[in-house]
């Protein structure tokens, strides 16, 4: 079979990510090769074509498509510069790979799902913390009924980030990044908590700037209520400086932990029984995969072998669209001093086509 002729678009630090996975995906299956790549920024791109070997480069997306013939563009340009390209990406015929946050607005998302419809190519959102071992032997814990129902989450997300980092031009600013640290930083363990628990239903939050200089929060806080029954308390910051990533989840029969930084092995999952069902608990728990982190290369797999298929890779443009849903409805409700549910967030909504809608007033 042919490899996926594969592009990336922005050569910054999360580029290399993607490019690593790639490279081990070509070493291990050779389903994959990675052959353009752009960055307006002619260094940055000349460094990074000579650490991956990628021949062909270019001072932007737009040559890019014209003149490399390739089927998947990987987009890890600044989060307001993301859907542009995959617009253009998909009208090229390529399907696409994005970063997160894979818009800066609600409005843009749907403008993406619409263009995957009308062209019939696919979208990818990354989530990889989605498709780590643990993450996967928690789903099937809450599948195989043995852990019963879903009754409390905690979901925090306490990094530090000094003045230094929202000083680059395009942090910390609505326009650019579309958010704060909750867009920003926490989007990644909301969107993990999201696919243990599914829909949400209401959101009440605040935000607030204590102590960077920038237009966007760096701190937020939200209790979430859940279809299934289930609320969560949900944290997220950018000035702690002992910095952590700590998702748990509270069952009727067990509890389940994860502690980390920016992505978690086996090693970081714990899980408590309740009494009287520890023997089905754990039977299940040790049952399920194992061995697998939560970084780029477990979701690259995954889109590779879907791709290859002819199918939707993961994470779809529908399982995303909830987890930006409620970054917009925890800024809805900070800004607006009400709970808000998902259907308060439509077109009619002006956190609908910018997160701040018309706040915040500080």
């Amino acid at each position: 079979m042919k490899p996926i002729r594969t592009a990336i678009v922005g050569t910054g630090s999360v580029a290399r990510l993607h490019a690593e996975a790639l490279r081990a995906i070509a070493g291990e299956t050779g389903e994959v090769e990675l052959v353009a790549a752009a960055d307006t920024d002619a260094a940055r791109l000349g460094a990074f074509a000579a650490e991956f070997g990628v021949a062909a480069r270019y001072p932007d997306a737009a040559t890019l498509l014209e003149e490399a013939r390739v089927d998947l563009v990987s987009i890890c340009t600044p989060p307001a510069a993301h859907v542009p390209v995959a617009l253009a990406a998909l009208a090229s015929g390529c399907d696409v790979v994005v970063e997160k946050p894979a818009t800066p607005t609600l409005a843009e998302f749907d403008r993406l799902i619409d263009a995957e419809k009308a062209t019939g190519r696919f979208v990818a959102t990354v989530s990889q913390h989605r498709f780590g071992s643990g993450a996967q032997r928690v789903r099937e814990l809450l599948r195989s009924g043995v852990a019963g129902r879903p009754l409390l989450a905690l979901c925090e997300t306490t990094w530090f980030r000094d003045q230094a980092y929202f000083d680059v031009e395009w942090r910390g600013r609505w326009e650019t990044e579309g958010g704060g640290t909750t867009m920003g930083h926490g989007v990644h363990q909301i969107d993990l908590m999201l696919s243990v628990l599914g829909p949400w239903t209401s959101v009440n939050a605040l935000a607030r700037r204590q102590a960077r200089r920038t237009e966007t929060e760096d701190v937020s806080l939200a209790h979430v209520a859940f279809d299934g029954g289930a609320v969560a308390s949900v944290v997220n910051s950018a000035v702690s400086p002992r910095e952590e990533s700590y998702l748990r989840f509270d069952f009727e029969h067990a509890s389940v932990e994860v502690r980390h930084l920016y992505g978690y092995t086996d090693a970081d999952w714990v899980l408590t029984p309740a009494p009287g069902h520890e023997e089905e608990v754990r039977a299940v728990w040790e049952a399920g995969p194992w061995g697998v982190g939560s970084g780029h290369l477990a979701q690259f797999r995954e889109v590779m072998a879907a791709l290859r298929e002819g199918a939707a890779p993961p994470v779809s443009t529908k399982d995303a669209r909830p987890t930006v849903q409620l970054v917009a409805g925890i800024y809805a409700s900070a800004f607006g001093g009400t709970p808000v549910c998902p259907e308060d967030l439509g077109p009619a909504s002006p956190h609908h086509h910018r997160m701040q809608g018309d706040g915040p007033a500080w």
